[in-house]
């Protein structure tokens, strides 16, 4: 039987809920209820316009309803007087199929009943801009490898310091903070946990880290390249495969290649086998390709992969082996959808594990020096109308997520970028002008 948010609401001082479902573009969308009203909300669900969001409805349709899933409600730590609830949205009694959560749980129910415990963290990337959002809020953090920092970071320590207060109030355990690769650009990390758990904070955090920045007068954003010449934010993915009751971590093996196991090669393989249509959500926006695809930066390296391998412990590939009890995966970027990035890493990767999928032999080479002697290893997309087709042409893929989510991903993110090809750029006008 779930909580009683009206009861939590009295014991926890709380005046206002905000009931919130994410997108499929990953833009949260709320309303605000009084805790007066909270009853009959967490009975039948707040009400909204599906299509007045990134959903796939029209105006003619029938509210939905976000139910609030009153197990995972967190109160705002600037602001205790609201808790933040993540819903599951339903359209006519009947869950929303293509809903981001509802998609990452239908993912981790498949996985339940193999018999796997998915856990998961993300390092999560942002730049600390001007309010107006067009330059490094920092004009003295210009150093050409000004990553960890100590002089630009601590700058910065009254930001970064009460987001950090904020997620040990939580729970969350964070451990640490540092000035990433590029000036202006900051990562905070916190402990793993399992999947959903790890999607609603990450929704969170990022909700939490825009509004901390804009009460110190800045703008925070997760855009994959906002700084043409320097690094982008990527969303680096940590997982591990368990059994259903915890106790053992199915990824470890004393005696395997690197401490890893058979069944982590296998999901390593899927993740392989997958990758340039899973870009399609890994790296859900235009602006992705600017930074899988990007020139060396100033500091010298992207830290971004562009091509389909894995290694040991070496950053330039797609997926790192870091330790005996975990992969990472360096695809994603800040864009990612926090629910889908979740469902398409895991849904692909347990593919592998069924299907055995071989992985291939490990590249322990600098791929940003010596990636062009690789032969046969495919190239990730150039753009997001490249991943896009090849989200659309990989039925496994799609099955693995539901084909009504895929159909209506992939309707939607078309439409996004026919959207982007009728935009005149300054730059098409410098170099065709004069044909």
């Amino acid at each position: 039987m779930s909580t009683s948010l009206r009861e939590t609401a009295k014991e926890k001082g709380i005046r206002y809920f905000l009931i919130s479902f994410t997108d499929l573009f990953g833009v949260v969308r709320s309303k605000l209820v009084p805790a007066s009203a909270i009853a009959g909300m967490q009975k039948d669900g707040a009400g909204f316009a599906g299509f007045a969001a990134h959903l796939d409805m029209t105006p003619a349709d029938a509210d939905m309803f976000g139910l609030p899933d009153s197990e995972r409600l967190i109160q705002l730590p600037w602001k205790p007087e609201v808790g933040w609830l993540p819903s599951d949205i339903y359209l006519g009694g009947e869950v929303v199929a293509h809903g981001p959560r509802t998609v990452l749980k239908q993912v981790l129910a498949d996985a339940e009943a193999k018999g796997y415990l998915v856990n998961t963290g993300v390092e999560c990337e942002y730049f600390v801009l001007t309010s107006e959002g067009t330059a490094v809020a920092d004009s003295a953090d210009m150093q050409p490898k000004p990553c960890y920092d100590q002089q630009a970071l601590m700058r910065r320590y009254d930001l970064i310091a009460e987001i950090c207060d904020h997620m040990q109030t939580l729970g969350w355990g964070p451990y640490q903070n540092d000035h990433e690769d590029a000036n202006g650009q900051f990562e905070m990390n916190w402990d793993y946990s399992e999947a959903l758990t790890t999607a609603d904070r990450h929704t969170f955090f990022k909700y939490m880290t825009k509004t901390i920045a804009e009460r110190h007068g800045f703008r925070a954003t997760f855009m994959p390249k906002p700084l043409p010449t320097l690094t982008g934010n990527g969303c680096h993915a940590h997982i591990s495969i368990w059994s259903n009751d915890g106790n053992t971590n199915l990824m470890e093996d004393a005696n395997g290649e690197l401490g890893l196991s058979k069944l982590a090669y296998h999901f390593i393989g899927g993740l392989l086998k997958h990758a340039e249509s899973m870009a399609a959500i890994t790296n859900p926006v235009v602006n992705s390709y600017k930074r899988i695809n990007a020139p060396r930066t100033t500091s010298g390296a992207t830290w971004s992969p562009n091509t389909v391998t894995y290694s040991g412990n070496n950053r330039t590939h797609m997926i790192r082996i870091p330790d005996s009890d975990r992969i990472e995966v360096r695809l994603a970027d800040g864009a990612a959808n926090p629910y889908l990035l979740q469902a398409a890493l895991i849904g692909a990767g347990l593919w592998g594990v069924e299907n055995q999928a071989n992985p291939g032999k490990r590249l322990d080479i600098d791929m940003y020096a010596d990636g062009h002697k690789v032969q046969n290893a495919p190239k990730l997309p150039l753009n997001l109308l490249d991943a896009l087709r090849a989200f659309q042409k990989n039925k496994t893929l799609q099955g693995i997520l539901g084909s009504e989510f895929a159909d209506s991903y992939f309707k939607l993110k078309m439409d996004e970028w026919n959207r982007y090809m009728q935009h005149f750029s300054e730059w098409e006008r410098q170099n065709a002008l004069d044909v």
